[in-house]
Parts: C-alpha cells; structure tokens; sequence
C-alpha cells in the first residue's frame, strides 16, 4: 500500500511508517474515501460549494409557499426564515431555547438568499485555493470547519438571535492567510498580507454599512483563523502530520453527520409537526 502521508509503497501490516514514522498508515481513518477526496484540492473545493448549493436548494424548496420573490436583489430567493431555523441556523434562540449547539456547524452551510450564497461561494472559490496550497488541503479544511464554528460561537457570546451562511468559515481562512502573509514575509508574504487585508477591511466597511450582516461572526472568523494558523502552521514550516489529517477527516464525518441529522430534523419539523 502506499502510506497515507509520504505516499512511499510500505507493507499494508506496517505498524509504523517506516519513511516518515506515521502511526497505523493502514487504519480506516487514514485509508477511507474522505481520504481520496483530500488528496485534490479541486475536487474537496468542488465538494464544499456542493454541499453548500445543495442546503440552500433544498431550503429553497422546502420554503416554496414563503419564499421572498422580491425585487430586491438582497433580499430575493430568500428562504422562509422558519425553514432556515429547523434545518440548522444558530444563534442565541437556537441554542438557548432548541438546545441546538450543532448548529454551530450546520448554519455554515445556510444561506439567506441567491446573493449571499452566490458572493459566499465566489469568496471561497478564491481564497481556498490559496490557503490549500500554503497550508494543505487537511489544514485548509481544518480551519473551515473549526473557525466557523468558534466565528458563530462568538455571535452566539454577542448575544446573536439568528444568524446562518459561510462568511464565519471563509473569514476564517482569511484570517489564516493574514497570519500566513505576516508570519512568512519577505516580498511573497507582504503581497499576500496586504492584498488579503484589503479584503478584511472590506468586509468589515461591508458589514457596518448593510443592515443584517453578523459582525460579530465575521470578526470571530478572522480572529479564529488566525489562531488556527498560528497553531497548525503553514507548508513551508512543517508539512501536515498525520493527527491533523485525522482531525481533519474527523470534522468531515462530523459535518456529513450534522447536515444529515438538520435534513432529518428539518423534515421532521416540516411534515410531521407542521410548522
């Protein structure tokens, strides 16, 4: 077999890799099809905007008798906010009242309507394909997954009754490119910082001057990302190890498992309690 980490061919009953020291290389959790999925960072991209697509669809026609078909641009093909609540957007009334802290995760795949998922998927399209090639496609998913669920864990601290989308998990990978651009330096680095802060201070002007944006989590993102990258570190200082790519995995099953588990609720609340 070839080891999950270096990709030298090792005997498949190897305790340890013999070339780079990673424990059990032959264990379902490093050898599974999440596994393949990672080994391509356009294909774990392509993955990620899927699943958003797909969550916003189906809300969008689960909300067919409510749905905003305003003129508004901001506002048009916007979910039933009811149908939004029981397929997973956090906040202080989802959690405190629903007991719902898995939403923390699940409102990362949500979106209010065409424009917000439409700029989301475009943000991330771009800034995802710097952070998996700086810092690996395990890392760059790492820090999609965990920054947005601390980004949407502050909103919940600031006292945010609703909110959804994937602006907390791609400010997260911003912040991971500030520390990124600051920490390598040199004429790369500054380009890199200076061209990514551009885009912070614009989300934040974004934000005081649109009315529903959640600050609070966006500030999270990009405070959460940053200590993700200090922690995890970059390609260039130490390539990923093997527990990273086992968290990394690990917070792809979680994810496949609660967007399930808010599909199943949703349907739940929708056909069998009626709301």
């Amino acid at each position: 077999m070839l080891c999950p980490t270096c990709r030298k061919l090792i005997s498949s009953d190897e305790t340890k890799c013999p070339y780079c020291g990673t424990s059990r290389p032959g264990s379902v959790m490093l050898n599974n099809p999440l596994t393949g999925l990672f080994d391509d960072p356009g294909r774990l991209i392509k993955a990620i905007i899927t699943l958003n697509v797909a969550m916003f669809a189906l809300t969008i026609v689960m909300s067919i008798q409510g749905l905003n078909l305003s003129a508004n641009p901001l506002t048009f093909l916007s979910p039933d906010g009811r149908i939004l609540l029981v397929f997973g957007s956090t906040g202080k009334v989802p959690i405190d009242n629903m007991n719902r802290w898995w939403s923390l995760l699940s409102a990362n795949y949500l979106h209010g309507g065409i424009l917000h998922i439409l700029f989301n998927m475009l943000a991330f399209r771009q800034i995802s394909v710097l952070i998996a090639r700086e810092y690996g496609t395990y890392r760059m998913f790492m820090i999609y997954t965990l920054g947005g669920i601390l980004g949407f864990w502050i909103s919940y601290l600031a006292g945010t009754s609703f909110t959804i989308g994937s602006s907390a998990a791609i400010c997260s990978l911003i912040g991971a490119a500030l520390y990124y651009g600051k920490a390598r330096g040199g004429a790369y680095g500054q380009a890199v910082y200076r061209q990514i802060g551009g885009w912070a201070l614009m989300i934040f002007l974004f934000g005081f001057t649109i009315p529903g944006i959640d600050n609070w989590g966006h500030g999270g993102g990009i405070g959460a990302g940053i200590l993700l990258g200090l922690l995890l570190g970059y390609q260039e200082k130490k390539r990923e190890a093997p527990w990273q790519k086992r968290t990394a995995l690990a917070c792809a099953l979680c994810t496949l498992i609660v967007l399930a588990w808010a599909i199943l609720s949703g349907l739940y609340y929708i056909f069998i309690v009626k709301i």
